[in-house]
């Protein structure tokens, strides 16, 4: 089992920028491919970006491409999903996932295929 825990959530004007950590015990997140998801009041859960285990292939949606950036470290068992340019649309709860096997950018995208999940990280931007 993995616990997952994000944190890096907060309040920041459109335009501004934070920083949300998905910080993993119980097991090495290098062993697993990591998401992050959001889900805003009223709305279904979406995908955001993953990085598979071996860290060299990031997806990301179409909704945040170039603005957001997924990495990991592995040595702090810790992923990072750095959100930049932030819109009102953005606002939302983040959350991280783990899932053991490797995915294709539809797989990756799909919310049922992940194993842990941890409790979200209300991000809110205002205009």
């Amino acid at each position: 089992q993995v616990q997952l825990v994000e944190s890096g959530g907060g309040l920041v004007q459109a335009g501004g920028f934070l920083r949300l950590s998905c910080a993993a015990s119980g097991r090495a997140l290098s062993d697993y491919t990591v998401g992050w998801f959001r889900q805003a009041p009223g709305k279904e859960r979406e995908f955001v970006a993953a990085i598979l285990w071996g860290g060299g292939v990031t997806y990301y949606a179409d909704s945040v491409k170039g603005r957001f950036i997924i990495s990991r470290d592995n040595a702090k068992n810790t992923v990072y999903l750095q959100l930049n340019s932030l819109k009102t649309q953005d606002t939302a709860v983040y959350s991280c996932a783990a899932r053991r096997a490797d995915c294709s950018a539809y797989g990756c995208s799909r919310v049922g295929t992940y194993d842990y999940w941890g409790q979200g990280t209300q991000v809110t931007v205002s205009s």
